[in-house]
C-alpha cells in the first residue's frame, strides 16, 4: 500500500521551463507549492562550474544530462503493420532530466509562433482551400489567437533575457529584424549577439540575393539582465558548450537562472527530486484528481493529495501520464476517434555544409543561437497550392560550437578513418560553415502515441508506444529549402560543398540527432471531440488537471518550440489564477 502525504494546493510534475513558470504564479497566488522531479537535482554550482561541465565526452556525448533509455523510454514504429521496439539508445531526440529539464542543456533559439501556425487549418482553407489538405493530414487550429498569445510571448521574452532584433514593432517593419514574425508590442529585452564570421558571409550572400537576413531570436545573452524575478544573468562568453551542457557562466537562459533561484526561497515551495510521478490519482466520479502516485528514491509508492495537478513532463510523459492515468478518451487510429495520443509530430531538418580553402571560421568561438537567419520561406510566405506542401522553414547558418569530438565536417570523398582521415582533419577543421533548414511537420492520423501492448517499464506499466514517419508533404517541404539553400551556398563560391536532406522513399531513422522538439499527443483546441485539452490547457474530463508544453501543438510549428511553450505557460497560468482558483471548474 502506498505511503500518503501530506496534501498540498497543487503538485507539479517536473521541474523544468514549464514546472518552474507554474509553481512560481501558483505560489505566487498563494497556494502551498509541490513540485515533483523524477531526475536529480542541479543548480549551476555546484553542477555547472567550470572546469567539469565543460566536459564533452561526459555530456555531449555520453549524455549524462539527459533521460537515460534504461530508467525510462518508448516504443517506436514507423506504420500500424510494423513492430515497435524500444528506444534504447539515444539518438534522434533527448528529453531532459533533473531539475531545469530540457531546458538545462538546450541551444537557446527562442521563437514566436507566426500567427497563422496558430490558426493553421483556418488559414490553408481560407487561403487555398481545403482541397490542399492531404487525405489523412489532420491540421488544427490551435483556438488561441496569437494577439491573446503576445502578452505572454513578452513576458517570457523579458524573463529570459533574450537578444534579438525586433522586424515588426506594432505592425511596423524595423530594419535588420524579421519582416514576417507577427507584431510585437515592444523591442526584444537586449540587443541580439555580435555576429561571427559565417553569419555575416551568409547575411550578406542572402542578401545580394534578395533575401531578409537578421539574428536569431538568443537565450544566449548579448549583455546584463536582471528579470522580474530579480534573477541576474550576464553575457555570452561564446564558449561554444550550450546544447547539451548547462551554462557555466549564468548567460544562458535555463529554469535555474531565470526562475529557480527565486522561487526556492518561497516559503510555500517545496520540491522532491527522486520522485518519478507513474499515475495522476482520480476521484470516483473521474471528475476530478485527487493527487498523484509517485515512486520514490527507494523504490516506494507514495500518495501526494492536492487539490490542482499540473503535468509539466516532457512531451513524451505528459501523454503517458494521461494515457496511464485514464484521463481523456485514448486515440484510436484505425477508427480516427478518441483525442489522447493523437496528432504527434516532430521536426524537418536539412543542411548544406560548405568548406573554404584557407578561411577561418574559429569555431571554438560560438553559441548555442549564433546564427543569422532568412524567414522569406515561412509558413505565412508560401503558396501551397503552388508549391503542393503545406509547411515552411527558417534557413539559417550558425556557429553553435567547435568541440573536437562532435563538430568535426570533412568535404565529400575524406577517408573515414586512419591517416587520410587525419589529413582531412588537419586541413578542414575550422575552415567550414553550413546553411541549415528548420521546417515544420504536419500532422496526420496514423502519426500517435499509445500505450503499448507488449513493453512494459521498470514500474510494470505499458510503455508509450509512438508511431511516426516521414509524409511525402514532408519530404517536398525540405526539398523545396533545399534548391533555395543550395542557391545560396553556391553563390559563396565554396571549395567544396556537400549537402544532406530527406529524399523521396526516406523513412523516420532513430539513430541520428535530430531534434528534441517532439509534439502533439495531448493537442488543445475548443472542441472536445478533437482535442485533449481546452485553449487553457485544461483537461476536457477532469478540470482539475492541466497540461503544460509541446504536447498540447496540434502539429509542428517551423520553429523551435520553447518561446511557445513558454508563452503558454503563463497563458495558461493567468486563466488559473484569475478565473479558476476563484471558482474550480472547466474553463469552457
Amino acid at each position: 500500500m502506498a505511503r500518503q502525504e501530506k496534501k498540498t494546493d497543487a503538485v507539479i510534475v517536473g521541474l523544468g521551463w514549464m514546472g518552474s513558470i507554474l509553481a512560481m504564479e501558483l505560489a505566487e497566488a498563494g497556494l502551498n507549492v509541490l513540485a515533483l522531479e523524477r531526475g536529480e537535482d542541479r543548480d549551476t554550482v555546484p553542477d555547472f562550474a567550470y572546469p567539469k561541465m565543460i566536459d564533452e565526452l561526459k555530456y555531449g556525448i555520453r549524455l549524462k544530462l539527459t533521460e537515460p533509455p534504461a530508467h525510462s523510454t518508448l516504443t517506436i514504429r514507423r506504420s500500424l503493420q510494423e513492430t515497435a521496439l524500444p528506444y534504447r539508445v539515444l539518438g534522434s531526440f533527448l528529453p531532459g532530466n533533473g531539475v531545469g529539464g530540457a531546458g538545462v542543456h538546450w541551444n537557446g533559439h527562442t521563437w514566436r509562433a507566426l500567427p497563422e501556425e496558430l490558426r493553421l487549418r483556418s488559414y490553408v482553407t481560407e487561403k487555398f482551400g481545403a482541397k490542399v489538405i492531404d487525405e489523412g493530414m489532420t491540421i488544427e487550429d490551435w483556438g488561441v489567437s496569437y494577439d491573446e498569445l503576445e502578452p505572454h510571448f513578452d513576458r517570457f521574452e523579458y524573463v529570459c533575457g533574450i537578444s534579438g532584433q525586433a522586424g515588426n514593432l506594432g505592425g511596423q517593419t524595423q530594419a535588420g529584424g524579421n519582416p514576417f514574425e507577427g507584431p510585437r508590442k515592444r523591442p526584444f529585452p537586449l540587443p541580439p549577439l555580435p555576429t561571427l564570421l559565417n553569419g555575416k558571409m551568409f547575411g550578406d550572400a542572402a542578401k545580394a540575393m534578395g533575401y531578409h537576413p537578421f539574428p536569431l531570436p538568443s537565450a544566449n545573452l548579448s549583455d546584463t539582465w536582471t528579470n522580474e524575478y530579480g534573477m541576474q544573468l550576464g553575457p555570452c562568453n561564446f564558449c561554444g558548450f550550450c546544447e547539451r551542457f548547462g551554462c557555466i557562466n549564468y548567460s544562458k537562459s535555463a529554469p535555474q537562472t531565470c526562475i529557480l533561484g527565486a522561487l526556492k526561497h518561497k516559503p510555500n515551495f517545496s520540491y522532491r527530486t527522486h520522485a518519478e510521478v507513474i499515475r495522476v490519482e482520480l476521484a470516483a466520479d473521474k471528475k476530478t484528481a485527487t493527487g498523484v502516485t509517485y515512486v520514490d528514491e527507494k523504490g516506494e509508492e507514495v500518495f501526494q493529495p492536492a487539490d490542482l495537478v499540473i503535468l509539466a513532463a516532457y512531451q513524451f510523459y505528459n501523454v503517458h501520464l494521461l494515457l496511464l492515468s485514464g484521463i481523456g478518451k485514448p486515440y484510436v487510429a484505425e477508427t480516427g476517434e478518441g483525442v489522447v495520443g493523437k496528432n504527434y509530430a516532430y521536426q524537418m531538418t536539412g543542411g548544406t555544409s560548405m568548406f573554404f580553402k584557407g578561411v577561418h571560421f574559429n569555431p571554438f568561438v560560438g553559441a548555442g543561437s549564433s546564427a543569422i537567419v532568412i524567414d522569406d520561406y515561412a509558413v505565412n510566405q508560401i503558396d501551397f497550392g503552388r508549391e503542393g506542401f503545406i509547411g515552411g522553414s527558417y534557413i539559417n547558418s550558425g556557429q553553435f560550437n567547435g568541440r573536437p569530438i562532435a563538430s568535426m565536417p570533412l568535404p565529400p570523398g575524406t577517408p573515414g578513418w586512419g591517416a587520410g582521415w587525419k589529413q582531412g582533419v588537419k586541413d578542414w577543421y575550422g575552415h567550414s560553415m553550413s546553411i541549415a533548414s528548420h521546417g515544420s511537420v504536419m500532422s496526420y492520423r496514423d502519426c500517435y502515441l499509445d500505450l503499448d501492448p507488449t513493453y512494459r517499464n521498470r514500474h510494470g506499466q505499458p510503455m508509450l508506444r509512438m508511431t511516426f514517419d516521414w509524409k511525402p508533404n514532408d519530404i517536398r517541404m525540405t526539398q523545396f529549402m533545399r534548391g533555395k539553400i543550395e542557391a545560396i551556398a553556391q553563390s559563396m563560391n565554396p571549395t567544396h560543398w556537400a549537402s544532406g536532406y530527406k529524399g523521396e522513399g526516406a523513412h523516420y531513422d532513430v539513430r541520428p540527432y535530430q531534434t528534441t522538439h517532439n509534439v502533439g499527443g495531448a493537442i488543445m483546441g475548443t472542441d472536445p471531440g478533437r482535442s485533449a485539452v481546452n485553449r487553457y490547457l485544461q483537461t476536457w474530463d477532469v478540470h482539475n488537471v492541466f497540461v503544460m508544453g509541446a504536447s498540447a501543438f496540434p502539429q509542428n510549428l517551423q520553429y523551435n518550440p520553447t518561446g511557445t511553450v513558454g508563452a503558454l505557460a503563463y497563458w495558461s497560468a493567468r486563466a488559473i489564477r484569475q478565473d479558476y482558483l476563484k471558482n474550480p471548474r472547466p474553463l469552457v
